[in-house]
This record gives C-alpha cells, structure tokens and sequence, in this order.
C-alpha cells in the first residue's frame, strides 16, 4: 500500500480492503535481533519484543519491513509522506497535510479507519497498523497546559502506516513474513510480494557480520539539566503545592543529555540483555530514534478488554539475595509508597471508567512487586470491558498521559510540570506501541527509554513528590531510574 492508493479512496471509511497473505519458515536457528541486523540494510525500520516477569518470553516480535507511508503529527497539522522515517518538509517528495483542528486522534482514527481489513484467525492481533510514539506533550491538544521551549523539532506524533511485517512466533518457533494486498488485486500482487518475501527468507539465511567497535567510555560525559540542588530545591516547592491541596501528589523529572559514539542498534542489545522488560522497542525514523525497556503497560485494548498496569514505588536492587529481599520488604511495609500507589489505581480505575461498561472495571492485580536489573516497583493491574460505542482512539485519550508519569489529579499535576520543568517532555513519559488495523491497540509509557536525535541521546525520568517525600531521595530515584540506560551505553561503546 502507498500514498497513492490511500489518497485515491479521498480517506472514505472502507474504502480499501485488505487481506493478509503469509509465508512462513522454520524459525528455531534465528533471533529477532540477529534478523533485524540482516535486514537494516534493505528497510527493516523497527522491532518490537517482550520478555514477562520470570523471564518468560512474549509469544510475538515484530519487524516492520519497508514501510512506506510516516504518519507524522504536528501543532497544526497531520502529515502523511512517502519518505522513510523524519524528513524536513522541504524534503518531503509527496505529502498530504491535513489540518488537525485541534484533533489529531479524529485524524488517526480516519486513516485506519478508511482501510478494511479480512480477519484471518491463528495470526497475531498487530498484522497491520500505525506503529511508533506519541508524545507527552500530544496531551496539550487535550488540555490546555503551557507550551514550553525545548526538544526541538521532535513532532508531537510520528507513525509508521505499517503494511508488512516479519514476525517471530516463539510459540511454534516459526517465522512468518505477513503482508496485507489490495482484495481487487490480489492475484496480481500475490507474485511479486512472493517474490519479496522469499528474499527475506534467503537474507536470514546469510551469515551476520558484525564489526567491532570500542570507545573508551569510563569518563562521566553526560549532563543534567538539573542540578542537584536544583531538583531538591523543586521538590520542597511541591510539597508546598501539595500541603495547599492543588495536587495529592506530583511527578517531577530531569533530563540527562551526551553524545553517542556507537550504532544505535548495539545500545539496543545491550539494553535488552541488561534489562529486559514487557517492552523492549527499537524505532528507527532515520534522524531520530526511540530504543527502550520499559516497563509499564499505558493502555492495552484486545477485544475490548481493557487494561492499565499502573507502578508507583520504588526501591533499587540489592547488592545481594539478603539485602535484596530487605529492600524488597522495605518497599512492601512503606506506607508512603503504598499510599502513593493506591491512589495511581484509584486514578487507573477512573480513567477506564470514562469508556468502560459500568460494574466491569475491577482491580485484578494489588501492588505485585516486580523486579528488573537496577530497580523494582509495585504493581497492579485494572481491567474493564470498553463501551460498545467506543473505540482504541476514545480508550487512548481517556489514559493519556498515565498518572505515573504526572501526578494527581492530574491535569493540575501537568499545570504544575510545566512551572517547574525547564522544556518540553518530547516523547519522555508518552507512549510507544501500536494502533491496530484490527481494533486492538498496545502502548507502553515511554519511560526507560533513550531518545537519539541525530547524535544526543537524552534519558530522562523522574519521581513522585508527596507530602512527606525526602527531596535528596527522590533525586536519587530519578537516577536509579535510567542506571540502565546509562550502562546500556556505556557497554554498547566499550564494544559487545
């Protein structure tokens, strides 16, 4: 599918129907990340993965391959292209620009929408759809927050229209390429995507060529935006918000920013091993990339079940068994933390409640602890069945952004972000995932997570102020939040 087969149908609702066609290999000799490796070169542009709680593997991983069409969201306007990844728009060959009156999700829903899809069952929910980010910011079109400087030239929104995908089934431990053709002309295209297809086949068949890389990286060569009298100094002025009633709890964060001096796609490896999470992402829009391990669940829609995993508490790893079950107690017995995080669920249930059926949303999960390589954190989990009348778009703007990542209530929280956070979020404590052509969407928080735009990196994560927080604690927080990220990199330039 390109542009022109989506703009010749005028973006009507079905207008385009599609069907899936799948070939398949065996897949036990192959890994994602080597298959994304042989694959670079010719337009593989993303892989998504997930590793569980007790290291047990998510069922799917997903390479996008050659997508044609961005979906790229701005202040004013909504861009489709036929360039591969972040163009400036005097680059861009062939584009159309839609105004987003204030509602770039109506716009979203629109294009999904105007493409139809066969179901085909035994296949994976995401056979295609929009796959990439949105960001924090995306919520002023919601809310009106102050617009701050900062994270230039990073769209509110950047997509990938996805129409073939190279996917692992870790189940049957097959490989699948999927590509969904035009219903009318099936036949024809049938021949030539065979053809395609069967060149990824035989390029996962060549052997992987690596090349060594060592940089010497034990000198400190990041900076904060943040002192960390700075910090502090925001944490006790929003404890006077919170001892005045605006907020019952405030998420404030800095922004760690350095150069990096290695492939992108090693920084990925390296995080995946070091700390391997729900989701585990790699996107590739060419000037600007995302790669994360994040940890929590923004929103989940399968067949309208829905599902927000809110974390609130933190504690980092012990330096053994003994002081990690210590800590671990710790975390479990601090009444400060658990006060925290039952007011995230309550917040969780009441967003769901804005598009789910009364009497369904229940809290299935109650503060779990989860562990990862440098942190662990509370956890529960709320579900409920979506109203009949909505949909993925609808349930997405009712969660967006989490309450973890603001405080509560929350849109006074991000009132208050903006008063003391010197410059916009960017993709930072948004969202990474996909909307499916199905129905169903996946997003994650975008937290645990490194943003390459062009040779900066920045990391940036934060802690939740309430009224009894300690400011040098939560400071150190935030720091233990992107330890792995910043060890990611250094492990990555020191050579894999």
């Amino acid at each position: 599918m390109n542009l022109k087969t989506l703009l010749s149908q005028d973006l009507k609702p079905k207008g385009i129907k599609l069907i899936p066609v799948v070939e398949e290999d065996v897949g036990d000799l192959e890994t994602p990340v080597s298959a994304f490796l042989k694959l670079k070169k010719s337009g593989a542009k993303f892989l998504l993965e997930s590793v569980e709680q007790n290291e047990k593997v998510g069922r799917y991983s997903f390479i996008g391959l050659e997508p044609k069409i961005t979906v790229r969201v701005e202040k004013e306007s909504l861009i489709l292209a036929e360039e591969p990844g972040l163009s400036t728009r005097a680059k861009l060959k062939r584009s159309l620009e839609l105004p987003t009156k204030g509602d770039p999700l109506g716009l979203l829903r629109r294009i999904l929408n105007c493409i139809e899809i066969e179901s085909h069952p035994g296949l994976p929910t995401l056979l295609g759809g929009l796959v990439g980010y949105i960001s924090y910011d995306f919520a002023r079109f919601f809310e009106k927050i102050p617009d701050l400087n900062g994270k230039p030239d990073l769209p509110y929104a950047l997509f990938y229209l996805v129409d073939r995908l190279l996917v692992f089934d870790h189940l049957q431990r097959k490989v699948k390429v999927i590509s969904l053709l035009e219903k009318k002309n099936h036949s024809l295209q049938s021949h030539s995507k065979q053809e395609e297809n069967q060149a990824v086949f035989q390029s996962l068949k060549k052997p992987l060529k690596l090349n060594g890389y060592h940089f010497n990286s034990n000198q400190r060569d990041w900076q904060s935006n943040f002192t960390q009298a700075d910090f502090c100094q925001n944490v006790l002025e929003a404890k006077e918000h919170i001892r005045s009633g605006d907020v019952y709890q405030l998420v404030l964060s800095q922004c760690l920013s350095g150069q990096l001096k290695v492939d992108p796609f090693q920084v990925y490896r390296a995080l995946r091993m070091l700390n391997p999470s729900p989701y585990m992402f790699y996107l590739d829009f060419g000037s600007l990339k995302l790669i994360g391990s994040s940890p929590e669940v923004l929103v989940k829609l399968k067949e309208k079940n829905a599902l927000v995993r809110p974390i609130a508490g933190t504690r980092p790893r012990g330096k053994d068994l003994t002081e990690d079950q210590r800590l671990t107690e710790e975390l479990t017995r601090d009444e400060k933390e658990k006060a925290e995080h039952i007011m995230l669920v309550d917040l969780g249930r009441n967003d769901l409640g804005r598009c789910c059926k009364f009497g369904t949303i229940k809290v299935s999960e109650l503060m779990s602890v989860e562990k990862y390589s440098h942190v662990m954190h509370l956890t529960s989990q709320v579900e409920g069945q979506l109203n009949s009348d909505q949909d993925q778009f609808d349930l997405f703007r009712a969660c967006f952004p989490a309450g973890t990542v603001t405080g509560a209530p929350k849109v006074k929280a991000m009132e208050l972000i903006e008063k003391f956070e010197r410059e916009k979020r960017g993709p930072y404590a948004g969202a990474v995932g996909y909307f499916s052509l199905s129905g169903d969407m996946d997003f994650c928080i975008a937290i645990r997570t490194i943003i390459l735009n062009r040779e900066k990196y920045l990391l940036q994560a934060g802690a939740g102020i309430v009224y009894d927080s300690i400011p040098e604690r939560e400071y150190q927080e935030s720091l233990d939040k992107v330890a792995a990220l910043k060890k990611a990199i250094q492990i990555a330039q020191e050579g894999l």
